[in-house]
């Protein structure tokens, strides 16, 4: 360098004296000096231009970048005589390209797609996640097919609004989209459109991301949650939301609306005796069934273990819905044969049908509900006519409903406002005649119907959940009275308590805590207690229900298999349970004594129950041939009117009393 201005010195020298023979980039870095002077060398050897970047600090320690830029001066005979140069501060285009760099590196890392591309469909710009989901070529040409294919799709799958007001310069959504593996593709979408000043546009950015795997899951997880899994028919969700969207149509079209509630007839027993497996394959034969015999407008689903229900929109005609769910009675009952057994099925169907007060007075989406609802207490009134039969929801129905509505309120106040008492009925030895316990029957004093057993409200206790605090009541006051009963001397050291409890109450995970807690509380023994369970319970093949009769077991708890001989117990799951006491039912008791009565029958029980340890409880012995019947084929104890009455604590104390000073006297 021979000669340089003020401006040079300035920005390459950082004003310091030009000192001639120096080279423009004497302040840069030693790396990048000898850069320049490699490029230098070869400008000078070819005569051509010469250009070059470097980096410089100012005074303050601040960065810029300078660019050398170079001529050949030539002479008369077009030799080389000299340079003529000029220096530029070009810090801001630098700065811009390293960013710019960085940008479409960042964005080459992305999996997403992002292209830039002009109103005529030029192609501008493309990261490599758009040369692999797009399938844009490497050169990136606007003449590319699968690129000219995406842009295609964009302008047709975006609204035109978007496109012609440029109030709108930014959409988002998702674009279906062919990629090059020949995979039909959906991708979120978002477009940015750049418009001059006028409004014109200048170029559009698209950012596509692909969500048909996430999509697929999604779906997929929407037909799992909405759809039975074992026979493929949606579920109680679609159901009441097919039913909600239908009642809401109806309000309009003045079109009715039906509901069946179809159940089938001892499916337990086929998953008890046969297996789980033919149960299954029986409910996919019903359901393809049921398919069949309704209408193709007509909605199948399972809403339950052996539950289905119907929806039928246009129908509102009772005559022609009883016609309709009398078909499908007729299509899924009849022989099926399943793994090479024989299994007669049938079902009892209750039908609902939406009324314009229904529909006056809820929402769609509650009297959906309350639809369904009413075709279930239909298909019960169907069950406890005999089953296998068809019943229309009727007012009468609806009284009923509404009245065990009501009761199950009250009973959930009963326990508060001491409205349930205990009365105990004596089990008694048969060949003593000896008091050897109780068994405590619960009772319902209610203000405006009197007295009530628990046949009449124990299945409102289970369905509200009520029957675990009342339980733990009835438990809680047995035991207190039998407490006092010791305390007295008035019962013997054996005496035990009888107290009945549901399936609800053994599968509750801190039944066992409870019962023991009661017992430290009230001084009694475990051995004194004895825990009355149906065959229905021993059967629910419930584990946890065997888990809590186990641990009661363990830890002293008596047990007593109660109602004996009217279920379906088998032998295998007499063998296995862990009773003490065998409480034969009065069906059994009734007809004992006479001519081809259940003589053989019951001793059979009788004998199979003592090989097994287990005691005989005879229940509802009526008639003095009875008691000498029990006596004679070795029942070890009894119960029933003809026995003792039922009577509340305080009567059975004067009795217990009573008895215990006549043993006294005559001692």
């Amino acid at each position: 360098m021979t000669t340089a201005n003020d401006t040079f010195r300035a920005l390459a020298l950082g004003g310091a004296s030009f000192t001639p023979g120096v080279a423009p980039w004497v302040n840069a870095q030693p790396s990048d000096r000898a850069l320049a002077e490699e490029a230098w060398q070869r400008s000078r050897e070819t005569g051509s231009a010469f250009g070059f970047e470097f980096k410089l600090w100012k005074p303050d320690g601040e960065v810029f970048w300078l660019n050398i830029s170079t001529q050949p001066i030539l002479g008369s005979r077009n030799e080389i005589i000299g340079f003529v140069g000029t220096a530029h501060d070009v810090t801001e285009a630098v700065n811009r390209r390293v960013l710019s760099n960085q940008l479409i590196g960042l964005l080459d890392s992305s999996a997403d797609a992002v292209i830039v591309f002009d109103p005529r469909g030029n192609l501008l710009f493309s990261n490599d996640g758009a040369r692999n989901l797009i399938g844009v070529s490497e050169q990136a040409q606007a003449s590319d097919a699968a690129t000219q294919m995406f842009i295609q799709a964009i302008r047709d799958q975006v609204p035109r609004e978007v496109i012609n007001s440029p109030a709108n310069n930014k959409w988002e959504g998702e674009l279906g989209f062919r990629s090059p593996d020949g995979i039909l593709r959906t991708m979120t979408l978002v477009l940015q459109i750049v418009r001059e000043a006028d409004g014109t546009i200048q170029h559009y950015s698209v950012i596509a991301r692909d969500i048909t795997e996430a999509k697929q899951l999604q779906d997929e997880l929407n037909y799992q949650a909405t759809h039975d899994a074992l026979t493929g028919l949606p579920n109680r969700v679609l159901f009441l939301r097919k039913l909600s969207e239908a009642l809401e149509r109806s309000v309009t079209t003045k079109r009715g609306v039906s509901v069946m509630f179809v159940d089938l007839d001892k499916l337990k027993d086929v998953n008890d005796n046969i297996g789980h497996n033919v149960g299954d394959q029986l409910l996919n034969s019903i359901a393809k069934r049921l398919v069949s015999a309704t209408r193709p407008s007509d909605l199948v689903a399972r809403i339950g273990g052996d539950e289905f229900v119907v929806l039928c929109d246009g129908l509102g005609d009772e005559h022609i819905a009883m016609d309709v769910a009398e078909r499908v009675r007729q299509g899924i009952t009849g022989q099926v044969i399943l793994q090479g057994v024989e299994i007669f099925t049938s079902g009892s169907i209750g039908i609902a049908m939406a009324t314009p007060a229904l529909l006056a007075e809820e929402a769609p989406a509650d009297a959906a509900v309350t639809l369904l609802r009413n075709a279930d207490t239909a298909m019960y009134r169907a069950k406890q006519r005999g089953r296998g039969r068809c019943e229309m929801y009727s007012d009468e129905m609806r009284k009923s409903a509404k009245d065990r509505v009501m009761l199950s309120a009250e009973l959930e106040r009963a326990l508060a406002k001491r409205e349930l008492f205990v009365v105990y009925q004596p089990v008694v030895s048969t060949h003593t005649g000896r008091m050897a316990g109780v068994e405590a029957l619960l009772r319902w004093n209610h203000p405006e119907r009197g007295v009530l057993t628990p046949p009449v409200f124990l299945e409102l206790a289970e369905e509200s959940g009520s029957i675990g605090p009342i339980g733990d009541w009835v438990i809680r006051q047995t035991c207190s009275d039998a407490r006092k009963w010791m305390d007295e001397g008035i019962v013997e050291r054996s005496f035990m308590v009888h107290v009945n409890v549901s399936t609800r109450q053994l599968s509750e995970a801190a039944f066992v805590e409870r019962v023991m807690g009661t017992l430290r509380e009230t001084n009694v023994d475990a051995a004194h207690l004895t825990l009355e369970i149906t065959e229905k319970t021993m059967l629910s093949d419930n584990p946890a229900v065997m888990r809590t009769l186990n641990a009661l077991k363990r830890l002293g708890v008596k047990l007593a298999l109660d109602d004996f001989g009217t279920g379906y117990a088998s032998l295998s799951y007499l063998r296995d349970f862990p009773a003490d006491y065998l409480k034969l039912d009065g069906a059994l008791v009734r007809d004992i004594g006479q001519h081809g009565g259940d003589d053989p029958i019951v001793r059979s029980i009788i004998q199979l129950a003592h090989s097994l340890n287990m005691s005989v409880v005879a229940e509802w012995v009526t008639t003095e041939d009875q008691k000498q019947r029990l006596k004679l084929l070795g029942c070890d104890f009894m119960q029933g009117n003809k026995v003792a009455e039922a009577v509340e604590a305080d009567a059975l104390g004067v009795q217990l009393r009573s008895r215990t000073s006549s043993v006294e006297e005559r001692n």
